[in-house]
């Protein structure tokens, strides 16, 4: 399974975009960047997109590049998956007609360039012979964490997160997994009231695995508190945390078990 880091940022600075992650060319985790960083062949490339939840950071790549896949006249629907909470808030508040086109109606009714899939925690979605599951976390609006399978390998995306103990017994044994961290340690309560995880706060979530995976992919940093947050993760001492980088791939492989 091939991982392309689109966008791994926190909060957004000229050289950071924000939350995006590309598997194998044409499955989109969350959109926070895709034409900024895509060409436009490589846009064309995906066919479905995993939004967790609807905050504007990831959700902000969406309008340029339906926009974009009008324009080349693609010919089939994108598929836009996620909750019916989430699916309800994008399409009403973003492809409105009125902060942007309602690109679920474009170029045609009949044959549009977006569909809306939705998706809950429960029975898997199958596409192709790739595997999807969801999963609840705890964030400020309803979110969700996806398990992507295909070939052997297990890649998890927790996406925005707060403390959520109930996760992780149902997850399985993934080969990877990215995780947030957005706030030092010393703004745990603002972390807390916003749903999301300081280093320590990671770190309780990830005690509670029955077993780590051999790659944990920490992402979310926000840019104004980067460098301590940077320092007191590599205080913790886990050998299997990577922080990730926008541009930065991966070539992940089933973990032996």
């Amino acid at each position: 399974m091939k991982l392309n880091i689109l966008g791994c940022g926190g909060s957004e600075s000229p050289d950071i975009h924000p939350p995006a992650f590309l598997v194998d060319d044409f499955l989109l985790l969350d959109a926070g960047v895709i034409s900024a960083v895509l060409s436009p062949e490589a846009q064309q490339k995906i066919t479905h997109i995993l939004i967790s939840h609807a905050h504007h950071d990831h959700v902000r790549g969406l309008p340029s590049f339906f926009d974009n896949l009008i324009v080349a006249g693609q010919q089939k629907a994108v598929q836009v998956i996620a909750g019916e909470e989430t699916l309800r808030a994008v399409s009403e508040h973003l492809f409105n007609d009125a902060i942007w086109p309602d690109f679920s109606r474009l170029p045609s009714i009949e044959r549009p360039v977006l569909s809306w899939r939705s998706i809950e925690p429960g029975p898997d979605l199958h596409l192709g012979d790739y595997v999807i599951s969801a999963f609840v976390v705890n964030h400020s609006v309803p979110t969700l964490a996806f398990r992507i399978q295909h070939q052997g390998v297990s890649l998890f995306y927790a996406s925005d997160m707060g403390p959520t103990p109930s996760l992780w017994r149902q997850i399985g044994q993934p080969d990877a997994l990215i995780i947030e961290v957005s706030f030092p340690n010393q703004l745990e309560d603002l972390a807390l009231k916003t749903g999301h995880l300081t280093p320590i706060l990671m770190a309780a979530e990830l005690a509670l695995l029955p077993q780590r995976p051999p790659q944990i992919f920490v992402t979310h940093l926000k840019t104004f508190h980067a460098e301590k947050i940077l320092e007191e993760i590599r205080g913790l001492n886990i050998p299997e945390l990577t922080i990730l980088q926008d541009g930065q791939q991966f070539n992940l492989r089933a973990n032996p078990r």
